[in-house]
């Protein structure tokens, strides 16, 4: 039971439980993601509600293709979280006091984003290469949750 926001045992047991699962869920929307570096996935959730979902790749009308001939991202490619919050935008939802769930932290510029349209919660999978997302998001007092997949 939750008595002045203080969640017992019981309580944070069930969270977990539910966001290993959303977690899983944006695991496999990343598997749509055509890039080859990185598969990345993300599911926002709003009152028990998936609200909107997004992988990483191009913007819409664009050649499915992230890498140049190097290997190289191409400068262009969304990240999931945008494709996520974008889509939000174009609906009649919002993600004002959402969760996202991200299979890799956010970079700065995703984090700006995340911040800018009220997403109170961020869990993820996988720590991005630049932490500095993450840094930003502790100093706006966003909830974190960083939880690895287990092995299944």
């Amino acid at each position: 039971m939750i008595s002045e926001g203080i969640l017992t045992y019981e309580d944070e047991e069930k969270q977990e439980r539910y966001d290993r699962a959303y977690l899983r869920m944006a695991r496999e929307w990343s598997q749509l993601s055509h890039c080859h570096r990185r598969k990345v996935g993300a599911i926002i959730v709003k009152e028990g509600m998936v609200i909107s979902d997004g992988y990483n790749g191009t913007p819409a009308g664009f050649d499915n293709c992230c890498e140049g001939d190097d290997g190289a991202t191409l400068w262009y490619v969304l990240h999931a979280e945008a494709n996520a919050i974008s889509k939000v935008a174009r609906s009649t939802n919002n993600a004002k006091d959402s969760t996202l769930y991200l299979t890799l932290s956010p970079c700065k510029d995703c984090s700006k984003m995340i911040l800018q349209v009220g997403i109170k919660r961020v869990v993820y999978a996988e720590m991005y290469k630049d932490g500095a997302g993450i840094d930003l998001l502790k100093e706006a007092g966003i909830a974190l949750k960083h939880l690895p997949f287990k092995d299944e």
